[in-house]
């Protein structure tokens, strides 16, 4: 049980999610592995392109945004070179031959890269990070500091990483003349069979001079995003999951699905949003391309502009023009 003293969302061995109580995992874990590790898909070929490494280098006043692949966003904003959740590598696992591997290649490898000032991490799922990424990235980008939820710190630590600040959900931190807030997300956390919901997970708000980027992470639907929108709408730039969302009796807690993706563009005020979060590791059911196919359609049933709630080539970069 939670102290009475403490947030709602911690515990005394960790954290738990206050808007549900589904565990997402156990028996239904097992009752749904099976059939889904055996059923046949179909793998279709998605856009993607090569990003131009000597452009990204390049100092300039725009703001851009490249998206990587899966949750891997390379932000570059208010002149710093921000990554989100960085997974450079081939699979979304622990081990070398099996787990999730990568449908596309990420579009930008270690040497592609920009000098790095900031990589947000949203929580530690191996989809979301990467223990061979990380490391590299700390090794060849000297200045490049961690953003983490609480009890990740000792993590990368016990790997010779220190550049790192860990914070609790509506907490924030100065790096670099960039404002970063961390705040809820409706997820679990853990790597292994014996440190579940161990470490906090979370979204993230960036702020330089009025203007604001929103990373949701990994989350399922709850009103925290009412929450995050009372606190920093109008946000200018939201990157929102729309894929993992499948079968919906046991993704629907800790995944949103596209209609939820549209809701939570709403709920925080977003300006622009772009999709992440699916066409990279096959990791549950739904087809590898219906997330952007049910996301057009429910931008359609909300009168919203499609131009409004972007899906990116991988590897394509954006010019981000900002509404002040």
């Amino acid at each position: 049980m939670p102290d009475s003293a403490a947030p709602s969302h911690h515990t005394r061995r960790g954290f738990r999610n206050p808007h549900s109580n589904d565990a997402h995992g156990g028996w239904d874990a097992l009752r749904w592995l099976p059939g889904f590790l055996l059923k046949p898909y179909r793998r279709p070929e998605l856009p993607w392109r090569r990003p131009d490494p000597a452009l990204l280098r390049t100092p300039t006043d725009t703001d851009r945004l490249t998206w990587i692949g899966h949750s891997s966003f390379l932000l570059q904003f208010a002149g710093r070179n921000l990554v989100t959740d960085p997974h450079l590598t081939a699979r979304a696992s622990p081990l070398r031959r099996a787990g999730p591997r990568r449908l596309n290649p990420p579009a930008l490898d270690f040497p592609d890269l920009p000098p790095l000032d900031l990589a947000l991490i949203s929580h530690d799922h191996y989809d979301h990070l990467d223990e061979a990424t990380v490391v590299r990235l700390s090794r060849e980008h000297p200045s490049l500091h961690f953003v983490v939820p609480l009890g990740l710190k000792a993590w990368f630590a016990h790997r010779g990483i220190v550049r790192v600040t860990e914070l609790d959900w509506w907490q924030h931190t100065d790096i670099g003349g960039l404002r970063v807030h961390a705040v809820p997300a409706q997820h679990f956390s853990g790597r292994g069979a014996r440190d579940r919901n161990a470490t906090l997970w979370c979204g993230f708000v960036v702020e330089s001079d009025g203007r604001r980027a929103y990373f949701a992470g990994d989350t399922g639907y709850s009103p925290d995003f009412a929450a995050i929108g009372a606190r920093f709408a109008p946000v200018d730039l939201a990157l929102i999951p729309i894929g993992a969302y499948a079968p919906r009796w046991f993704m629907q807690a800790m995944h949103i699905d596209p209609e939820e993706a549209v809701r939570i563009h709403r709920d925080i005020g977003s300006r622009f949003s772009v999709a992440m979060h699916w066409g990279t590791f096959r990791l549950t059911e739904e087809p590898i391309d219906e997330p952007p196919q049910r996301l057009r359609a429910a931008l359609d049933a909300a009168g919203i502009a499609q131009d409004r709630f972007r899906v990116l080539a991988h590897g394509e970069t954006l010019a981000l023009e900002w509404t002040q």
